[in-house]
């Protein structure tokens, strides 16, 4: 089957139609017998209907022709979809359905008058093109509906390679789209991609022996040997992957429909997208990411993921012509990748909902296996679990897309979106799965430069990410043999918590059904016994440490009192901040407050007492810091000539409800706040000042951001020294819970 077969069918057809309509006795002038749809576009398959409109000017006569004309294509066995009506009855019909407008823009002349037939389209493509930007919502909420109820070509297990998200329709609403002339598309990948399909369609057409869509299981093995291919598995890669780059093309598409439709019509003449920097070397141009002029990718590495973190949190485009060029001339990652490139990495995988088209677009310019290699290993691999709804590659997205929202829930974020990018690498292979990705997932995270117990907690976490909802599901929870068994595997309270998050996260993206109220309930039933074993066997949480060197005390600080001595030195991949200072409460807020103030964008801090002083050290990515104008900061907030509360108040704001928890266990000296928010400027500023005011001393704070979100850990006592009572912990938990509440976007 080819597009010559395709021609043939339907010049066979236009000889019938033209056939019949002079037998018929059909005028030359006034009326025209047009074709529509995909007989329109001569993309007839073996089995499809003649889509035809008998067309005429108001006033010509065309009830007799009517009357006849269908009935020889009908003894000629020819399926025939027909209307007769007037051009303005046409255009009426397409402005009131846009189903109806589709089928008109693919309208070519059969037979009677051309003039007629030119007069139509004209008419068609000025109205279509008129009101695009009011009836394109509407194209857009139908597109949705239909991608909803059919789901997507490249991954649903019983494709539809017309309806689905991906397929012959979503092709044709593009070039419904480009009519518009608000958009353009790359006609050549299009144009493959559709013809691919269409070819696909034949020969299921052929092979099923009727008109039909849908790829049954039992076909793929015929489908593949009248494709030429190896296997059904080779069948259904060739088929998703043409499904795969549809698909990217119309959401791309999409989006930039999105980004006119939300400009105000300016009658100026079209000028240059102004670029907004977001980060070093990228930029925002008119909703896409794209690249800041004299950006090198061959001399930045960490450039690739710098643009996909900033598309993907920022649910925009990841602009398919800077991807491909990342692709073809980033330098390679160093290997381990630096602490900056992780970061990214992990900001990326943890951007929720915005991950899925960036990483779309990762994928068809070559750039995810070139940060990954072993995601060929899955990319487009069918699932052989029914319960599936995706194939395993877009599974592992969605799987980190559920992942995101459940980082509040753990202590180390980033391992667990690593894992979850990576619980299922081992998939595709005759050894179970878990079992062959563990070591695939020690060297990935080896690679990306985690330490070496990091590298365990993420292979552990692959090996044994099904042990909860397998063994929840088979075994009594109730017997102690049950929790020894999940103890034996997991055997910390973090990675008990990592494999809980984790479960929940791959069953929520598999179906809804995987992750039904029973299932969760068994799975954290399970989980909370195995956590109260596992604390029985500790010995007991240990004292938070404190600094290890001491530090020379400046003069002016032994001195004044106020006084804070600021020093900032150089480090691998940006700069470390270090203060001293008279202890006294509140001092951390100052300090804190200053660097919001500077916008200096904390990677990890530490403080601790050195005796009577105070000691804090911030690491920062930034390379260039003036030390003397954050002195300045710190003493200007100090001394109340500078009042950064409002500014701050102003940064802090985020998208996700925090969590300020009080950890009993975790210290015996000191009561131990744990604080999650997302990841913003002034956070540890806001809480430093709000435990000040509650007159609670910080004793130890231990503050670093993973990912998209900042955790934060408080070691806290009296003014007057020793733990907070329960109330008083409670208090300062919920204070700083509404004060963070306060700062989220509803």
């Amino acid at each position: 089957m080819s597009a010559t077969e395709r021609s043939e069918r339907t010049a066979v057809a236009d000889a019938a139609c033209t056939a019949a309509y002079d037998a018929g006795g059909g005028p030359e002038v006034g009326v025209a017998l047009v074709a529509v749809g995909g007989y329109g576009r001569r993309e007839l398959a073996p089995y499809s209907d003649l889509d035809l409109l008998l067309v005429h000017d108001a006033g010509v006569d065309v009830e007799a022709l009517a009357g006849g004309l269908w009935y020889p294509l009908w003894d000629g066995g020819f399926k025939v979809d027909h209307a007769v009506r007037t051009v303005d009855e046409t255009l009426t019909a397409a402005a009131d359905d846009l189903k109806v407008a589709l089928g008109l823009l693919d309208a070519r002349h059969l037979a009677g008058d051309p003039n007629v037939t030119l007069r139509l389209r004209a008419q068609l493509f000025a109205a279509w093109r008129r009101d695009a930007r009011r009836r394109l919502p509407g194209l857009r909420a139908l597109t949705r509906a239909r991608h909803d109820l059919v789901g997507e070509l490249a991954h649903v297990s019983v494709p539809d390679l017309k309806e689905a998200e991906g397929g012959l329709r979503d092709a044709t609403v593009l070039k419904a789209l480009v009519a518009t002339w608000l958009v353009d598309i790359p006609h050549t990948d299009l144009d493959q991609s559709r013809r691919a399909l269409l070819d696909v369609r034949d020969h299921l057409q052929a092979a099923a022996g009727r008109a039909t869509d849908r790829v049954a299981p039992e076909l793929w093995d015929e489908l593949a040997a009248r494709l030429g291919l190896a296997d059904a598995v080779a069948a259904q890669g060739h088929v998703r992957g043409i499904g795969r780059r549809i698909d990217h093309i119309s959401r791309t598409t999409w989006r930039r429909v999105d980004a006119v439709l939300a400009q105000e019509r300016v009658p100026t003449r079209p000028r240059r997208p102004q670029l907004e920097r977001v980060a070093p070397g990228v930029a925002l141009a008119a909703g896409e990411i794209v690249l800041e002029k004299g950006a090198r990718p061959s001399a930045d590495p960490l450039l690739v993921l710098r643009a996909a973190a900033e598309a993907a949190e920022r649910d925009v485009l990841l602009a398919p012509a800077t991807a491909a060029r990342l692709g073809a001339e980033s330098a390679p990652l160093p290997v381990p990748w630096p602490a900056e490139a992780r970061q990214l990495f992990v900001r990326l995988l943890a951007s929720g909902r915005g991950l899925l088209d960036v990483w779309s677009t990762l994928e068809e310019t070559g750039v995810a296996e070139r940060l990954l290699p072993e995601w060929s290993r899955v990319h487009g691999l069918p699932h052989a679990s029914v319960i599936h709804r995706f194939t395993v590659d877009r599974h592992v997205v969605e799987t980190c897309i559920e992942a995101a929202a459940l980082i509040r829930t753990v202590a180390r974020p980033d391992v667990l979106m690593v894992a979850a990018l990576l619980h299922d690498i081992g998939k595709g292979g005759l050894v179970d799965h878990s079992v062959a990705g563990e070591p695939i997932a020690r060297e990935v995270a080896a690679r990306m430069g985690f330490a070496p117990d990091e590298v365990d907690l993420v292979g552990d976490l692959v090996r044994w990410h099904l042990l909860l909802s397998e063994t929840a599901t088979t075994r009594d929870p109730d017997d102690p043999a049950t929790v020894e068994l999940v103890a034996r595997h997991v055997t910390t309270p973090e990675a008990l918590s990592l494999l809980v998050a984790l479960t929940e996260a791959d069953c929520r993206a598999a179906s809804a059904k995987a992750w039904s109220s029973w299932r969760a309930g068994l799975v954290r039933q399970l989980a909370r016994r195995t956590l109260a074993s596992l604390l029985a066997r500790a010995t007991g949480a240990a004292a938070p440490v404190a600094g290890e060197v001491e530090l020379e005390v400046p003069a002016e600080v032994r001195r004044d009192p106020r006084a804070v001595a600021v020093t900032v030195e150089e480090t691998v991949d940006g700069s470390r901040i270090t203060t001293l200072a008279a202890d006294r409460n509140g001092v951390l807020a100052d300090v804190a407050a200053a660097l919001a103030v500077q916008r200096i964008t904390v990677r990890a801090a530490r403080a601790w007492s050195q005796g009577p002083y105070a000691v804090s050290v911030w690491e920062t990515g930034e390379r260039e810091v003036a030390a003397a104008v954050l002195r300045e900061r710190v003493a200007a907030i100090v001394d109340a000539r500078l009042d950064p509360r409002d500014r701050i108040a102003r940064m802090v704001r985020s998208t996700r409800e925090p969590s300020v928890v009080v950890r009993p266990e975790a210290s015996r000296r000191a009561t131990v706040l744990e604080v999650r928010t997302d990841d913003r400027p002034g956070v540890v500023a806001l809480v430093c000042r709000a435990l000040a005011e509650l007159d609670i001393s910080v004793r130890s704070a231990h503050i670093s951001t993973l990912g998209p979100q900042a955790v934060d850990v408080f070691y806290v006592q009296e003014a007057s020294a020793g733990v907070l009572s329960e109330q008083r912990a409670a208090e300062a938990a919920h204070t700083l819970r509404g004060l963070l509440s306060a700062t989220v976007d509803r």
